[in-house]
């Protein structure tokens, strides 16, 4: 797609935020392929990942991250919501966990104060006025807390700002997308933990959760949710996506959906860009623009997009579809900033 002048001073002027990437795991595996030079490695330390993930080998070793900060910069993305998923650390989920946290940390600080670690709205306003880009912390799979609130607390003492609830399979808290057939919601415990991240200004996160945990949430939450990076069952029929009901359930509670680029979750066949905008089409026409946002899943099967540089393609898509600026804007990132300030201040 070529981009026009139009949509890149619109992108530019905009603040981004993706609220979706698998990139730090990845970042270990592929030897510490660096977060600031794609060229470089960085010497980490042998850790959890490491022990149950092995890093990559033959052809996988020379792929390089879809998404790092020179990328970010390129595509004009302030923010990006950086996921470990804990999911495959069986029985180590929290050490993993942190292992990964701890990578991601050293790989911020290697930056040299050209990024900094997000923990509320303001810090990535803040980044954005001073030409910084700002990086929030993220647990995917509840299991990372081990069924414990204190170690909740802890995360959120080092930075963690949102969690989401499952992956494919059951947590601690709530049973995934898989699971549906057992018509599991959230446990006794799954309750406790999202009373405890309201509380603590933690962001809840749905995408994996099986339907009758998704409508437990809704009942049980006092803040706003999202949905960092899922797509539109309406136009897509997959099990990780999101009814209407579901959709029109999350805009009630001023949530906001952060539509994903995996190809499967888009289309059934031959996914294109222009599918991609259908999700967007179908949600605002539903209940209306300010309940999507972007997360795109790099690294993590978010493939429909080649990498963090393209992002201006769906400013260019969003213009062509008659959108207005304002509209967006939100889309690319205000709507998201809202719900992050609303849940974690």
């Amino acid at each position: 797609m070529t981009t026009s002048a139009e949509a890149l001073e619109l992108h530019r002027a905009s603040l981004v935020i993706d609220t979706h990437n698998d990139t730090i795991i990845n970042h270990i595996r592929l030897d510490g392929q660096s977060l600031s030079n794609e060229n470089e490695k960085t010497a980490i330390p042998k850790g959890t990942v490491d022990f149950l993930r092995e890093r990559y080998r033959g052809d996988h070793a020379k792929t390089t991250l879809q998404i790092n900060f020179p990328k970010m910069r390129a595509g004009g993305i302030d923010a990006a919501f950086f996921a470990v998923d804990c999911t495959l650390a069986r029985n180590n989920y929290l050490a993993y966990s942190l292992d990964a946290l701890g990578a991601l940390h050293a790989q911020i600080e290697r930056a040299g104060g050209e990024v900094i670690l997000a923990t509320c709205a303001k810090d990535i306003r803040s980044a954005r006025r001073d030409g910084k880009l700002a990086v929030v912390m993220v647990i995917e799979n509840s299991d990372g807390v081990e069924g414990s609130l204190n170690v909740l607390r802890c995360l959120h003492h080092v930075g963690v700002r949102s969690i989401g609830l499952t992956h494919n399979t059951s947590s601690w808290a709530a049973d995934g997308n898989e699971e549906a057939r057992s018509r599991g919601g959230l446990t006794t415990f799954g309750i406790s933990l999202i009373e405890e991240m309201n509380r603590l200004g933690m962001l809840i996160d749905v995408s994996h959760i099986s339907e009758h945990g998704f409508w437990d949430v809704i009942e049980t939450t006092d803040k706003p949710i999202i949905a960092s990076h899922s797509t539109c069952t309406a136009v897509c029929n997959h099990p990780r996506n999101l009814t209407d009901d579901q959709i029109k359930a999350i805009d009630q509670g001023g949530g906001v959906i952060g539509m994903t680029f995996v190809p499967r979750f888009v289309a059934s066949e031959d996914p294109t860009l222009e599918d991609f905008l259908d999700h967007i089409d179908h949600a605002v026409q539903l209940v209306g623009p300010q309940v999507v946002g972007i997360g795109s899943d790099f690294d993590g099967g978010g493939l429909l997009m080649h990498d963090a540089t393209h992002f201006p393609d769906i400013t260019q898509g969003l213009l062509d579809r008659g959108y207005s600026e304002d509209d967006i804007r939100g889309i690319l990132g205000e709507n998201h900033l809202r719900v992050f300030e609303a849940a974690c201040g």
